[in-house]
């Protein structure tokens, strides 16, 4: 699941080297991520796994949005 993220973290932040990006990579104080760049990856989560958010979720490091995807895509 981390190497998917991965790959959809890429498209959001192409700047950012992916190699440094482990499962307690903080998404704003590590990768910049603001408001519009959560959003951005919601989007690419969405069409890539083909499920919709329902709910808010509050994703503070990579990790968990790694174990939320794998909660509900099972």
């Amino acid at each position: 699941m981390l190497e998917k993220l991965k790959e959809l973290l890429s498209k959001v932040v192409p700047d950012v080297d992916m190699a440094n990006v482990n499962e307690d990579t903080r998404l704003s104080e590590d990768l910049g991520f603001d408001s519009l760049a959560l959003l951005m990856l919601s989007m690419e989560i969405e069409d890539a796994f083909k499920f919709k958010f329902t709910e808010f979720v509050r994703f503070e490091t990579v990790g968990d949005v790694c174990r939320y995807l794998e909660e509900k895509i099972k």
